[in-house]
């Protein structure tokens, strides 16, 4: 991934994870608790591809199991975001611009209730029975709406983000210099540059013939047209 992506990707995600823990983790709501992290990195995901997602959604996975207060095994949230990082980078739009809010919604539904069946389904592997006790059907219910409720103010911001760090004016307008600089480079250290001599040396030698017809016109008393 390039510098920009490297960049906005951990600023986006060191934002959300202090959102996440001083703020959204303290309201205390019924069931789940919305999840900025996963809307992070669905945003991002939509607009990178599906290694990009993947790629940022272990980055912010592993971050967020190390941050404290963290109650469960180191890697368990870096699995979960990055298999939905890249299964959310799959569907992809292939300009990199939605043209309507029907799929992200989807998409933000469907990753609420698959990361926390793959969450409850990994603490299961590892002894972990917290679901069991809560309640599997709440916390889906709950997830999925807090997400969506989430979504239409979090996602698009990001995606847009992400699309204008894609386009850098800094990196294109590099381009476009290193681009003058070899055409530039090529004319004057190539054949194009001897074409251009052989070029002015032919206009001297027609110059030339034109001046001695003139010349011997003048000289035999032939009037030119």
């Amino acid at each position: 991934m390039r510098f920009n992506r490297i960049l906005l990707s951990s600023t986006l995600v060191v934002v959300a994870l202090v959102l996440q823990v001083s703020v959204l983790a303290r309201l205390h709501l019924p069931g789940a608790v919305p999840d900025l992290m996963l809307l992070t990195v669905l945003g991002l995901a939509l607009v990178y591809g599906h290694v990009g997602g993947a790629l940022i959604g272990f980055g912010a996975g592993l971050l967020a199991d190390l941050a404290p207060p963290a109650d469960h095994a180191a890697g368990r949230y870096a699995l979960v975001l990055c298999v939905i990082g890249y299964l959310a980078g799959l569907v992809k739009p292939e300009s990199g611009q939605v043209k309507s809010a029907t799929a992200p919604m989807a998409v933000v539904v469907a990753a609420a209730i698959g990361s926390t069946l793959l969450y409850a389904g990994v603490g299961a592997l590892v002894g972990d029975t917290a679901a069991r006790h809560v309640g599997l059907t709440g916390l889906l219910f709950t997830a999925a709406l807090y997400d969506l409720l989430l979504a239409p103010f979090v996602v698009p911001g990001i995606m847009a983000l992400a699309r204008r760090a894609e386009n850098d004016p800094l990196e294109s307008g590099s381009a476009s210099k290193a681009t003058d600089i070899s055409s530039g480079w090529l004319s004057s250290g190539t054949g194009l540059r001897i074409g251009s001599q052989r070029g002015g040396l032919g206009g001297l030698k027609v110059k030339a013939a034109r001046s001695r017809v003139a010349r011997a016109g003048r000289i035999k008393g032939v009037k030119r047209l």
